[in-house]
């Protein structure tokens, strides 16, 4: 445990964030598994879905949330779904 008033307040700040990029990245996989039931089962609003997901996923790598090459993996699997979907 720290004992420096700026440690303990690094410790605090640490939390918050943590809780609310988890909250985030919890969110962001939700959109995902959406989006990927979507475009298996062939709904009708999966483009709907897919761009939903696409949104979420630029704002976590926006945030840092997500490495950007990460972000851009997940988007382009995402895309290669949609796209065999509707071939």
């Amino acid at each position: 445990m720290p004992n420096i008033k700026s440690a303990k307040k690094r410790v605090k700040v640490i939390a918050t964030k943590t809780l609310i990029n988890k909250s985030f990245n919890s969110g962001l996989k939700t959109d995902i598994k959406k989006a990927n039931l979507a475009v298996e089962s062939n709904d009708a609003n999966k483009a709907d879905a897919v761009k939903v997901a696409i949104k979420k996923i630029d704002q976590a790598a926006a945030k840092g949330i997500l490495h950007k090459n990460t972000a851009a993996r997940k988007k382009s699997a995402l895309a290669r779904k949609l796209n065999v979907a509707n071939a």
